[in-house]
Order: structure tokens, then C-alpha cells, then sequence
């Protein structure tokens, strides 16, 4: 069974950082990734990231300010948001996927594990 856990969400206040942690169980992950569900709005990717080549992806709305990385050691993907604003509220999962598509697609389409998500409340 695969299984994804996000963890480090959280109440900050525009301009803050939050570190987002996915623990996941499989070693076979081809790609990890965060997505998130905002109120009212459509599912988004944020940030993938290849466990083949290490490259990276990220959405326009996030790029400068986000940062995802990996740590294979520890099953373990974060995501350093920092200038965190409150257009970034929203539940954030981490997802994973097993296949071999490029990671701009995979992080623009979807994938096929997902945890249960963890809230990012950005208000003053």
C-alpha cells in the first residue's frame, strides 16, 4: 500500500514561511508532488519534483517564493514556502506517482497517490 503523509501546515500571516513536510512510504516514486485546493477554485499544482534527475517544477503563481526539495534518506519531500501571501490559502497535498511522464505534465495533470492534505491558513 502507498501512502503519503503531509504534515507542517499551519495559521501564518502574510509575508510569513511555512515548511510543508510529505513523508511517503514507497521507494519507487518516480515523481512528488504539492497540490492544492483553495476555496472556490480549481485543484493546482504547486511543486513536483523527479526522483530520476532531480528537476523541478513550479507553478507561476508560486515560483520565486516556493521552493521544493527531497531528502531519500528520510522518504521525505518538503516544500519551503516563504512570502507566503493570502491568495496562498488553501489545503496543500502531496502526491506521488509511480509512472514516467515528464514532470511539468505529472504536476500540471495530477498523480495517482495522494495523502489527505494538510491546511495553510496565510491571514492577518
Amino acid at each position: 500500500q502507498v501512502q503519503l503523509v503531509e504534515s507542517g501546515g499551519g495559521l501564518v500571516q502574510p509575508g510569513g514561511s511555512l515548511r510543508l513536510s510529505c513523508a511517503f512510504s514507497s521507494l519507487d516514486y518516480v515523481a512528488i508532488g504539492w497540490f492544492r485546493e483553495a476555496p472556490g477554485q480549481e485543484r493546482e499544482g504547486v511543486s513536483c519534483i523527479s526522483s530520476s534527475d532531480d528537476s523541478t517544477y513550479y507553478a507561476d503563481s508560486v515560483k520565486g517564493r516556493f521552493t521544493i526539495s527531497r531528502d531519500n534518506a528520510k522518504n521525505t519531500v518538503y516544500l519551503q514556502m516563504d512570502g507566503l501571501q493570502p491568495e496562498d490559502t488553501a489545503v496543500y497535498y502531496c502526491a506521488g506517482d509511480l509512472s514516467r511522464v515528464h514532470i511539468a505534465t505529472m504536476c500540471i495533470l495530477g498523480m495517482d497517490y495522494w495523502g489527505k492534505g494538510t491546511l495553510v491558513t496565510v491571514s492577518s
